[in-house]
């Protein structure tokens, strides 16, 4: 019975302690069965293809306008994504500087 090699070092010394799977090398523990917890996080990409994470800085592409006030965010406003969610339109939940807390699309954003 061969053993996958652990995901964070890729070392080949991984042994089974009850249902985990433990790395020896890195002291890296996880359950084989679990493969499915990072494929169900949502996930977005900027305006140039890159990967967006939760925590990420990024920078406004162009002017947007505020949905319900007179405010508009302008080009260069930096924002830090809090967390990414499943939406078809904002998949960013952002902290705005000088506006505060609000919705992005990703696609009007770029990783700074």
């Amino acid at each position: 019975m061969s053993l996958p090699p652990c995901p964070q070092c890729n070392s080949e010394y991984v042994y089974q302690d009850q249902d985990n799977l433990v790395c020896p090398e890195c002291a890296y523990e996880w359950n084989p069965a679990d493969t499915s917890a990072d494929e169900d996080e949502p996930t977005a990409k900027d305006a140039n293809g890159t990967q967006l994470n939760a925590g990420d800085k990024v920078t406004l592409i162009k002017d947007l306008k505020v949905k319900g006030s007179s405010q508009v965010l302008k080009i260069g406003t930096k924002a830090m994504i809090r967390r990414i969610v499943d939406g078809k339109d904002h998949e960013l939940d952002c902290r705005v500087d000088g506006a505060g807390e609000m919705m992005v699309t990703a696609k009007f954003v770029k990783k700074a």
